[in-house]
This record gives C-alpha cells, sequence and structure tokens, in this order.
C-alpha cells in the first residue's frame, strides 16, 4: 500500500473490517498511527482463530503505521470471559511465562521489528503484576459504574452461568494495558476480534477520562465455515501454530481441505496477496474446482509464512506422496523425514523380508494377511509392485528410507539404518 490512510481500504475489500470508530479513517490519514492487539497466552502457540488480529496488525504495518503485539502475562493470570461460558482454568506463573515468550516467538513471523515502522513487543505482566488492589480501584476503578460494565456483552452472556469477580474484573485490565500503552508507546487503536468491543472500548473511555484524549478502535470478524462447522478445528481438535503441536504437513493439509466457498475469502484473510491475484484464483476455482489451485496457493502461502518456506515445500512433497502424485524415488531426506511422522514408521538395525514390514509397520495383521496382500498385488514398495521374494535392503531411498504402500492410499515407512 502507498498511502497510510488506505488501510481502511485495504482491510474492508478483505472483508477484515467489522466495526470501527466514528473518526478512525480521519485519525489514520493524519499521519502515523500506532495500534495493538493483545494476545493472551493461555496455551503454549496461538491457533488458526488468532490469525485475523495477526493479519490485521501486519496489514497495518504495511500502511505505514506502527503495530504493538501486547502478549498478556499479566491479564493471563485471570482470562478474558469473552466468548466462554465457563471459568477459564488458571495457570501458574511459571506456565504464563513460558507461553508468553512462545506466542511471541510465532508473532515475529508476521511482523517487522526493524525499520522505519518496527514493530514493537510488549507484556503487560510489566505494569499489571506490580499493582496495589487499592491503589488499582482508586485510580482505575472508579472511572466505571457497574452498570457500565454490565451492560458489555462479555459479561451478560455470564451472568445466567454466573461470572467470578476474577474474570468480571478482566475488562478494567485490558482498560488499563490501552492506557498503559497509550502513554508509554502513543498507541491510540486497539485492534481485535468482533467480541473485544466491549473490552476495547472501556480502555477508549478510561484514555478519555484520565488523559482526556480521544483513543479509537477496530474490529474484526470472527471467522466462520461454509459448512458451518468451527474454524481452524479438525477431528484432532485445535490447528496451532506450533510444529510440535501441529506438524507442517497437517497445518498445509488443513488449507488444502477448505471448502471451495471458502477459498476465496481465506485468500483474503490469511495472505497478504493482491487484490487482482486473488480475483483470478476465484476465477479459477468457478472454472475448475476440481484442480484446487486456489486452496494450493492458500496452503502454500500461509505454511511458508507460519513455518518458512523449505517446511512449506517439504509439506507439499508429503501431500503429494500420500495422494499419490510424486515418485517415490525422486524425494529428499527432509521429506522423508517430515513423512515418517506422518504415517507408521518403524526403524531396524536390520534389512527385513517384506511380510515382515508390512506386520511391523502394522499394514498386516500377520505374515499371512500380508502373503495374501502381495499375491493380490496391493502391495507396493518405493513406487513399484512388490513381490514376495522382496528384500528390504536393498536399492533403498535416500536416508535409507523404504516407503511401503497398501492398495490406494495407506503408507508406511521403514528406515534401516546401518
Amino acid at each position: 500500500m502507498s498511502t497510510a490512510n488506505s488501510l481502511l481500504d485495504e482491510l474492508s475489500w478483505r472483508g477484515l473490517v467489522y466495526q470501527h470508530t466514528d473518526g478512525l479513517a480521519d485519525a489514520l490519514a493524519t499521519g502515523e498511527v500506532s495500534a495493538y492487539v493483545g494476545f493472551d497466552p493461555t496455551a503454549s502457540s496461538l491457533h488458526l482463530g488468532h490469525l485475523v488480529p495477526v493479519m490485521g496488525l501486519a496489514h497495518l504495518q504495511r500502511a505505514g503505521h506502527k503495530p504493538v503485539a501486547l502478549v498478556g502475562g499479566g491479564t493471563g493470570m485471570i482470562g478474558d470471559p469473552s466468548g466462554r461460558t465457563s471459568e477459564r482454568q488458571l495457570l501458574s506463573e511459571e506456565e504464563i511465562e513460558s507461553n508468553s515468550r512462545s506466542i511471541e516467538k510465532q508473532l515475529s513471523h508476521f511482523l517487522d521489528f526493524k525499520g522505519q515502522h518496527a514493530a514493537r513487543m510488549r507484556d503487560n505482566a510489566a505494569w499489571l503484576r506490580p499493582l496495589k488492589a487499592v491503589e488499582f480501584m482508586r485510580d482505575v476503578g472508579k472511572h466505571f459504574t457497574v452498570n457500565y460494565m454490565l451492560a458489555k456483552e462479555s459479561v451478560q452472556s455470564r451472568i445466567e452461568g454466573g461470572i467470578s469477580f476474577t474474570e468480571f474484573s478482566y475488562m478494567l485490565l485490558q482498560a488499563y494495558d490501552f492506557l498503559e500503552l497509550f502513554r508509554r508507546d502513543g498507541v491510540t487503536l486497539q485492534m481485535g476480534g468482533s467480541d473485544q468491543w466491549g473490552n476495547i472500548t472501556a480502555g477508549m473511555e478510561l484514555i478519555r477520562r484520565v488523559e482526556g484524549k480521544t483513543a479509537h478502535a477496530l474490529t474484526m470478524p470472527l471467522v466462520t465455515t461454509a459448512s458451518g462447522s468451527k474454524f481452524g478445528k479438525t477431528e484432532a481438535g485445535a490447528v496451532w501454530l506450533d510444529p510440535e503441536r501441529t506438524s507442517p504437513y497437517q497445518f498445509y493439509q488443513y488449507w488444502i481441505n477448505v471448502d471451495d466457498r471458502d477459498a476465496g475469502k481465506y485468500l483474503r484473510f490469511f495472505t497478504l496477496m493482491p487484490r487482482k491475484e486473488i480475483e483470478s484464483f476465484d476465477k479459477l476455482i468457478e472454472k475448475s474446482p476440481e484442480k484446487r489451485d486456489t486452496q494450493q496457493a492458500l496452503a502454500r502461502d500461509v505454511t511458508a509464512r507460519v513455518h518458512g518456506e523449505e517446511a512449506a515445500r517439504v509439506a507439499e512433497e508429503v501431500s503429494k506422496v500420500l495422494f499419490g502424485k510424486a515418485d517415490p524415488t525422486t524425494l529428499s531426506e527432509p521429506v522423508l523425514e517430515a513423512l515418517s511422522k506422518e504415517v507408521p514408521f518403524a526403524e531396524v538395525r536390520e534389512p527385513l523380508g517384506l511380510l515382515d514390514a508390512l506386520v511391523l509397520l502394522k499394514l498386516a495383521a500377520s505374515k499371512g494377511a500380508g502373503k495374501r496382500l502381495v499375491d493380490q498385488g496391493g502391495v507396493y514398495l518405493n513406487g513399484k509392485r512388490a513381490g514376495l521374494e522382496t528384500n528390504l535392503g536393498e536399492k533403498p531411498l535416500a536416508g535409507g528410507y523404504f516407503l511401503i504402500r497398501k492398495g490406494a492410499r495407506d503408507y508406511g515407512l521403514l528406515r534401516v539404518r546401518k
């Protein structure tokens, strides 16, 4: 983007604007604006649900403004009640500290921390943990009536089931964050999901009352899928940015498998592709949806941003292998190593016979069952149909691997270490 005041236009055509305060466009047009998004470290990793506000910060920086990513080392001690029907489990200080550092590392993949519009990382533990209760109630609590707080949706949704004073007070802590960042970094805009509007406007009100200044809010939509399932969820659970919790291959596959009706929307939400390129993919998916070109572009782009170009390339290669679109003999050792985490895998010191390998990898319940599979021509070794005389010790793939396929899609990987 060439001009700073084009941020709202960019976010709007991408469908990333849900709500914003009057006067925000004028504020963005007058010069550089510092804006923040908060992330509570309730887990050791961000998940796909966090990516919309993260991308909001990325677009903000590209438009010539300064992003601040706030990790909630202080608010994480309590937990945000927004969007929840029950109380959060409280974490220890050690867990929160560890989670905070992990999240900071993940955010660095999306924001540039150098240059004229360098992003900043803040942790609200710096100002919230030293707070004294009486002083906080005098200096912050006096600016909010209970009626004002009860009117907020995040509280209203919990009234019937009950909400503790701990979570009820979260709004005031988030408001105080906005005030502190206003003082420390000149932050005048807070961004977040649409469920954060009440918390954000509370911070605006605190800045107005304490500093006599105007601040702004911008919220982005909570993502839904066309099929009605929850975005970022699979049968195995949430899709995480941490490769130890969701492997790059599984991450890549999530995007490959998105509904045709969602693919174009997700290109707008989760990539930095320009408008013309995205619209060309819209036409492709209308013309030839079976090719899944849009999903492949989406998967490559987001996986590369989160896990790096090499991890995205390897994930794509693993995907081709498992869907029968790659010659196993061309696979590199990094691809085979990644594949070993996705299919049944075993490592042995001495070469094995084919039937022993089938049983070891649980591709056959017994040698007898394995023999029947081989006799029927249903077993392949390194891409070629295998016979009973086949021995796993000759002509391995890179790194000493042997790829066994049973039928059309059942794979196992064996490595012979000499």
